[in-house]
């Protein structure tokens, strides 16, 4: 099979299973929403999801990414049982140990993270949600190892319809504050069973080898700051938000960030196919030219789209939402945009995970991570939600800019003129857009076909390549 074969047909499955995953959330939020009147509930589950996902981070340990790498290294089926065995229980130990301590500091974290003790609970159904997250990261892995896009289609499309299953019932009961934490948990639990039972073979408490772990070790610590830096990323601006404006406007912040989930389709569809692709072709002598192209292609797409949905997020949060939750347009544009960089980013910074060494990525996200928490600290207070949603975008950038110039240096990456061309039309576009566009449905959508029109230009020939594919 052809590289491209491959990397389009990883692409668009695993795109077709996160549309699916998606739409699903993008379709019932309307009536969420509207079961859950008050923005400060939703604030609080997205509190609740911002804390499980920092303890998942801590608890696999960049154990994943390891695995996945080490997985590739040999061919023999018994070798990579024993790699996914000590995974697994390195994995499990860590999670359980994470779960214990959030249990032990339940009231310090209640305070902390939701402003209240009276949230122990919540703080509980955290602490399960953290445990079932990072073992089923682990569990699920062999399934993406294996490329068995189908069974990726079909648990994709059952765990939102599984979380929803339970969580409308218990609002329709008026309890808004376990609803949708308690939905995903049941929808984890299910489908790490399910799992479990396809990936058993895999795993086995007599495979585990410390030489095995303490070399995936080597690997995995550099890369544990990296997931805690991504935390920063994603979760910073909404604590910094609650508690500089308050729970409720961090409700609406996240209900902001909802349309991103159209963003999440890329990116997933990335995310699901790239490591296999990656990892299997990156011993081939032209790897940093197809990984070059790559990060154009994706660019190319992630700009496009982002132009589309500056023009419309307006006129889509007026029409979809009710109440509060319509001033959430206005970081919408920046929450799309953000998930698309970080793709871009996965892209050249896998370069450093393919030559061992990963130090120089962890380096490049911490300082953009540090110089989005500074963005956060400056534009908050002086455009409110706005100023979280620009910081976040800014600190994306910065981070896939020091990125692509250290791995330039590397001779990892080539950069064509014609991208960077591609990048001042997107900067111009947005620019004009957020100045003088944003009421202007109309022109903003021709201004949108115009950058398309430009872009598709400079890139004729991969897109005529493309067509006759």
């Amino acid at each position: 099979m052809s590289k491209f074969k491959l990397f389009m047909e990883n692409f668009l499955v695993y795109g077709l299973g996160s549309v699916i995953s998606k739409v699903i959330p993008l379709i019932m939020l309307p009536i969420i929403t509207r079961l859950m009147p008050d923005p400060a509930f939703y604030g609080l589950f997205d509190l609740s999801h911002t804390i499980t996902s920092f303890g998942t981070a801590i608890a696999i340990l960049g154990m994943y990414d390891a695995m996945f790498r080490y997985f590739f290294e040999r061919d023999d089926e018994e070798y990579r049982k024993d790699i996914c065995s000590t995974a697994f229980i390195f994995t499990l130990g860590t999670s359980i140990a994470i779960f214990l301590l959030m249990i032990l500091f339940e009231k310090e974290i209640a305070v902390w993270v939701f402003a209240d003790e009276q949230y122990g609970l919540l703080v509980y159904l955290t602490a399960i949600a953290t445990l079932l997250g990072a073992t089923n990261g682990i569990i699920s892995a062999p399934t993406r190892m294996q490329n068995k896009r189908k069974v990726f289609l079909v648990t994709n499309t059952l765990s939102p319809i599984i979380g929803y299953a339970v969580s409308i019932p218990l609002l329709l009961a008026g309890h808004y504050l376990v609803a949708l934490p308690l939905a995903g948990i049941v929808s984890s639990f299910l489908l790490e069973g399910a799992f479990a039972y396809m990936n058993r073979r895999f795993f086995s408490f007599n495979r585990f080898h410390g030489e095995y772990l303490r070399n995936m070790l080597k690997l995995a610590v550099p890369l544990a700051p990296t997931f805690l830096v991504y935390w920063l990323f994603n979760s910073a601006d909404r604590l910094m938000i609650s508690n500089m404006l308050g729970v409720q406007a961090n409700g609406i912040y996240s209900i902001g960030s909802k349309l991103g989930l159209a963003s999440q389709f890329i990116y997933q569809a990335f995310a699901g196919g790239w490591q296999y692709f990656a990892f299997s072709t990156m011993k081939e002598e032209n790897q940093v030219e197809s990984n070059s192209k790559v990060f154009e292609y994706l660019g190319l797409v992630s700009f496009i789209s982002c132009m589309f949905i500056c023009a419309i997020s307006k006129e889509f949060y007026e029409l979809v939402f009710t109440g509060e939750y319509v001033a959430g347009y206005i970081v919408s544009p920046y929450l799309f945009l953000a998930p698309l960089l970080l793709m871009l980013y996965q892209v050249i910074a896998n370069q450093f995970l393919v030559v061992k060494k990963t130090w120089p990525g962890m380096m490049v996200l911490a300082l953009g991570a540090l110089s989005n928490i500074g963005f956060n600290y400056w534009l908050i207070p002086l455009l409110g939600v706005e100023g979280a949603g620009l910081a976040t975008l800014l600190g994306y950038i910065l981070t896939v800019l020091l990125a692509s110039l250290v791995l330039m240096r590397m001779k990892l990456l080539i950069v064509t003129g014609r991208f960077l061309l591609a990048i001042g039309v997107m900067a111009m576009y947005f620019t004009v857009w957020r100045c003088c566009l944003i009421n202007e449905l109309g022109m903003s959508l021709g201004a949108a076909v115009l950058g398309t029109v430009i872009l598709l230009v400079l890139y004729r020939q991969e897109v005529g390549m493309l067509m006759k594919r």
